[in-house]
């Protein structure tokens, strides 16, 4: 099967979208039981939109619109980041995964600004 039909496949900030989503589903699972339905889920949420959004924005018609979706997926980035500090707080993550998950957020944070700001 041959994949890479759809343009969002090649883009590098939709794989490391999907790659940080897949990684934040890992660790939302070591969360404690009673985060199942409240933290858990929302960082899981926030994390899969960061993805989504650039996906469906690179379907749209216009730079405009898919400059649109990036903005999402940044705003989502940043709840994903909230959901970090509220779990280092919380100790559901210690503080090299807190710093490995921060880091690699901001690093995705700038490449979808870069890509954002490169639209016309």
């Amino acid at each position: 099967m041959e994949l890479n039909k759809f343009k969002f496949e090649k883009l590098i900030i939709w794989q490391k979208a999907m790659d940080f989503g897949d990684d934040i589903d890992i660790l939302a699972d070591s969360f404690p039981d009673k985060e199942k339905f409240n933290l858990a889920s929302q960082i899981r949420r926030a994390a899969d939109s960061v993805a989504l959004n650039i996906s469906e924005g690179s379907i749209g018609q216009s730079n405009l619109e898919q400059k649109k979706f990036i903005g999402y997926s940044i705003r989502s980035l940043a709840e994903v980041v909230t959901c970090l500090f509220k779990g280092k707080r919380r100790k559901y993550l210690t503080e090299p995964q807190f710093e490995d998950f921060y880091n690699r957020s901001y690093e995705l944070m700038n490449m979808m600004i870069a890509f954002k700001n490169k639209l016309n």
